[in-house]
């Protein structure tokens, strides 16, 4: 276990040895122990948490603030929009003047080409870590919760050799973010994990992201394969990640994205997609999904969907990371 964790920001969990995300993990089900014992946890009395959303967020939101109030402490929420920053307020002013306030800043900035500059320009400025809800590159407390949940699932030490397959799938809604999937390959490799990486050719992932999640396998003794075909993704797979992303890195324009997308509205996931997995696969999806578009009712609500353990863990991972770095 790792001590030396106060005052780390938590920007993508690839900035993190595996000792101390274990340390991580080692808290968070501590805390969730705790919790569901109904034993106070007031590790953050009194300290206060500036959440910055540029982005919606119902999970993020939520689990962010409740685990503040566990933890003893108070999470303010603020609405980019309802702030100065619409009128000047720069990052390293956010940074400078939030940092003296709060002893905490999380922030959700999604914005393509900008969201991970903002949050580290504020991070150079402050002087109290910086968390990252989400931003254009990286969504680092989803994937650590991802990986609590398949931790519960499979076993803390016998994730090596489990094949995930981390797919594109189709959506109707909006680009969605590509910092998901690619939080999962950086993450999964590291486990030594067989990782698929699979979606159409208009919907590829950062190529600097790609070569860090084919190097964090060819350290842990795992693999990334990138796939182009759906249903080849999901063969003999342990776990399935089905989830749309956009096709940021062919058009950032809204109406070529939905036109290259309606040439895969195949891409649901449904019972016959599950049938190819494993008997014990697991469905996972951060959520929200296009439910009958994206996946079948009959999935995510089936007995494979562990989606409902996955945004839980939010909770835990997010309070044991504020736990180990405001405290």
């Amino acid at each position: 276990m790792q001590t030396h964790l106060r005052g780390r920001d938590m920007i993508t969990e690839q900035e993190w040895t595996m000792d101390e995300l274990d340390t991580v993990f080692d808290v968070a089900w501590e805390l969730k122990r705790q919790r569901a014992l109904g034993t106070p946890h007031p590790i953050l009395l009194h300290k206060t948490l500036a959440m910055l959303f540029f982005f919606t967020s119902t999970r993020t939101r939520g689990s962010f603030e409740a685990g503040m109030a566990q933890l003893g402490g108070h999470a303010a929420f603020i609405d980019s929009e309802t702030t100065q920053i619409s009128h000047g307020d720069t990052a390293k002013e956010i940074g400078e003047i939030f940092g003296r306030y709060f002893d905490g800043i999380a922030i959700r900035q999604c914005d393509w080409d900008f969201g991970n500059k903002y949050i580290r320009e504020v991070a150079e400025a402050s002087r109290v870590p910086i968390l990252n809800m989400q931003d254009d590159v990286y969504h680092p407390f989803q994937i650590l919760a991802d990986a609590m949940t398949i931790m519960e699932k499979f076993g803390r030490n016998n994730l090596k050799g489990k094949t995930i397959n981390v797919s594109w799938a189709y959506a109707a809604s909006y680009q969605k973010p590509i910092s998901v999937p690619q939080s999962l390959i950086l993450l999964m490799t590291r486990f030594g994990m067989n990782v698929r990486l699979t979606h159409p050719p208009e919907y590829k992932l950062m190529p600097d992201i790609v070569q860090q999640a084919q190097d964090n396998a060819k350290k842990s003794g795992g693999s990334l394969e990138v796939l182009h075909d759906f249903d080849e993704g999901f063969k003999g797979a342990d776990i399935v990640y089905p989830k749309s992303w956009g096709a940021l890195l062919t058009t950032t324009d809204n109406a070529e994205s939905a036109r290259i997308g309606k040439q895969y509205t195949s891409w649901i996931t449904d019972s016959k997609r599950m049938a190819l997995a494993k008997d014990h696969a697991v469905y996972m999806h951060c959520l929200p999904a296009d439910r009958n578009i994206e996946v079948t009712d009959e999935v995510i609500d089936g007995p494979q969907s562990i989606v409902y353990d996955e945004a839980e863990n939010r909770l835990h991972v997010q309070k044991a990371v504020m736990a180990l770095t405001m405290n």
